[in-house]
C-alpha cells in the first residue's frame, strides 16, 4: 500500500519549455541480477517508479479533474516506451488509467475508479535503481479538455461502472485506450488506441490533432478531427484488443499491431486463432499502405504455463531497420521477441482477407501459408521467460543499441480484478506490483 495513503506528502514540481510540468519521484528499487552464463540474455539493471499519488499527478496537470484517487498511485506508463534522444530517458505512455473487472449476477462489468483520470505521455529518466518523471503531457481535444480513458460507444465498447461496479457511468466518444507511442521528427506524437482501434496524431503539447478509424465505425461527438482512414475489417477487433503496438520506420512510415485476433467471423474463431495483423500507414498519404498477416507461436511454446491460446498477444513491435521489426508475442507471465521483414510480397491489403464475409476467415485458417496467404516469416530473437530478472506483462520495448533492450511493464496502477480490490472505505488494496524498467543485454544483438 502506498505509504501516501494515510498523509499524501506533496510532490515537487518544475517547468519545462513547452510542457505543463514536470514531476520527480525519488523513491528506488535496484536490483541486477548477476550469474547468467556467458552468451546469454541477462539483465543487466533494473528501476522503479516510485509512488505519487494519482490525484497529485492529475490535478497538477489538468486542475480538478480528480476530486477521489481512491488511494491509487501513478502507474500504467508501461503501455509503451520509446528513446526520448538521452541516454537513459524514454517516452512513454499511460493506459486509459485504472480499471478492472467486477462480476455482477454473473455478468463481468468494466469499472472505472478514477473516472476522471486523463490519459497522459510521461517522459522518464533512468538513473540507478529509480524512474523519475521530468515531464507529463496531458493529452487533450481540440478546446483542451481531458479524453479521459472512458470507453465510447455504446453497444460496442465495454459500458463503463463505477469502482464497485454499481454505479453506471457515462461513455465519452472523446475517451482513449492509449497504448504505443512514438515520437515524430516535428515534436508532435502518434499514439495508438484500443477502442477504435485508432491511430492518434498529438500535438507536442498534447492536443490531439487526427485520430485515424476504421471505415464504418461512426464515432460522433468527439471533440477533434476524426478521420474514418483504416481497413472496415478492423470493426471485428476484440472488445480490448485493439492496436497495441506501434513502431516508426526510418522513412517516417507507422507500423501498428492489433493485439489478437478479429473476431472474425465471430468470438469463438478469434479466440482460437493464431493469426492477427500489422498495418503500415503513411503519414504523408495520411493513409494505410500495406496489412501483413503476422502467425502467433502456439501459446505453450511462448508460456509453457498456458494453454488459452487467446491469452496471446502483440503489445510492443520496434523498427529495427528499414523494413525490419522487432515484434513482442506474450502473455501475462512471459514473452518472446521475434524479428519479421515487410516485403511487398507479403502484402495483403484490400485483398479478399479484409472482406469479412470471406469465408473461411483468415483468423479460421489452420494453416495460412497452405491457403495461400503470404504469413510474415520471422525469427526468434529472445525468449524473456528464460531471462532471469525480467518482470511479467512487459507491454513496452524499446532499442537502447545494438545489444540493448529496454523493457517496461504495465502494474495496472496497482489494481486487481474483484471486489476484493478496494476496502470498505473505498481505498486501493494495493498489488504491491511496481512499474520497472529493465536492461536486457542481448549477446548476439539484434
Amino acid at each position: 500500500m502506498s505509504p501516501y495513503a494515510a498523509g499524501r506528502r506533496s510532490v515537487h514540481r518544475s517547468v519545462a519549455a513547452g510542457v505543463p510540468l514536470a514531476l520527480v519521484a525519488a523513491l528506488a528499487v535496484a536490483g541486477t541480477a548477476v550469474g547468467a552464463p556467458s552468451g546469454e540474455a541477462r539483465v543487466t539493471g533494473s528501476a522503479t517508479l516510485g509512488d505519487i499519488p494519482l490525484g497529485t499527478f492529475s490535478n497538477a496537470l489538468l486542475p480538478g479533474t480528480v476530486g477521489d484517487d481512491r488511494g491509487v498511485d501513478l502507474g500504467g506508463i508501461g503501455s509503451d516506451i520509446y528513446p526520448a534522444g538521452r541516454k537513459g530517458e524514454f517516452w512513454t505512455v499511460t493506459d486509459r488509467g485504472p480499471n478492472g473487472q467486477i462480476k455482477v449476477a454473473g455478468e463481468k462489468r468494466r469499472t472505472f475508479p478514477v473516472p476522471g483520470f486523463d490519459p497522459a505521455i510521461v517522459k522518464i529518466r533512468v538513473s540507478g535503481g529509480t524512474v523519475k518523471v521530468l515531464d507529463a503531457i496531458p493529452i487533450t481535444t481540440s478546446s483542451g479538455r481531458p479524453v479521459t480513458g472512458l470507453s465510447n460507444q455504446k453497444g460496442r465498447d465495454e459500458a463503463p461502472y463505477s469502482y464497485d461496479a454499481k454505479t453506471p457511468l457515462s461513455y465519452n466518444p472523446n475517451g482513449l485506450d492509449t497504448e504505443g507511442i512514438v515520437r515524430a521528427e516535428d515534436g508532435s506524437f502518434w499514439l495508438v488506441d484500443e477502442y477504435g482501434p485508432s491511430l492518434i496524431h498529438v500535438s507536442a503539447r498534447g492536443k490531439i490533432l487526427t485520430r485515424y478509424v476504421p471505415k464504418g465505425l461512426g464515432l460522433t461527438g468527439a471533440d477533434y478531427r476524426v478521420v474514418e482512414a483504416l481497413p472496415a475489417v478492423l470493426l471485428h477487433r476484440k472488445i480490448n484488443r485493439g492496436f497495441e503496438g506501434l513502431a516508426q520506420l526510418p522513412g517516417g512510415d507507422l507500423v501498428m499491431a492489433v493485439q489478437s485476433p478479429l473476431s472474425l467471423p465471430d468470438t469463438d474463431a478469434g479466440e482460437a486463432s493464431l493469426t492477427t495483423r500489422l498495418l503500415r500507414f503513411s503519414t504523408k498519404k495520411q493513409a494505410v499502405t500495406a496489412e501483413y498477416a503476422y502467425r502467433f507461436d502456439p501459446v505453450n511454446v511462448v508460456d509453457p504455463s498456458e494453454d488459452d491460446t487467446s491469452e496471446l498477444k502483440i503489445s510492443s513491435v520496434v523498427a529495427v531497420g528499414r523494413d525490419r521489426l522487432l515484434v513482442e508475442e506474450r502473455t501475462d507471465k512471459a514473452a518472446r521477441l521475434q524479428v519479421v521483414k515487410l516485403t511487398r510480397g507479403a502484402d495483403i491489403l484490400g485483398d479478399k482477407w479484409d472482406d469479412d464475409t470471406t469465408s473461411p476467415s483468415l483468423e479460421q485458417l489452420d494453416d495460412p501459408a497452405a491457403s495461400g496467404v503470404p504469413v510474415l516469416r520471422k525469427r526468434l530473437v529472445v525468449d524473456l521467460g528464460t531471462v532471469k530478472g525480467v518482470p511479467g506483462k512487459i507491454e513496452g520495448v524499446a532499442r537502447v543499441d545494438h545489444d540493448t533492450l529496454a523493457l517496461i511493464n504495465d502494474n495496472d496502477f496497482g489494481m486487481t480484478d474483484g471486489p476484493e480490490a478496494f476496502d470498505a472505505q473505498g481505498r486501493l488494496v494495493d498489488s504491491g506490483i511496481e512499474t520497472t524498467v529493465t536492461y536486457v543485454r542481448l549477446p548476439r544483438g539484434i
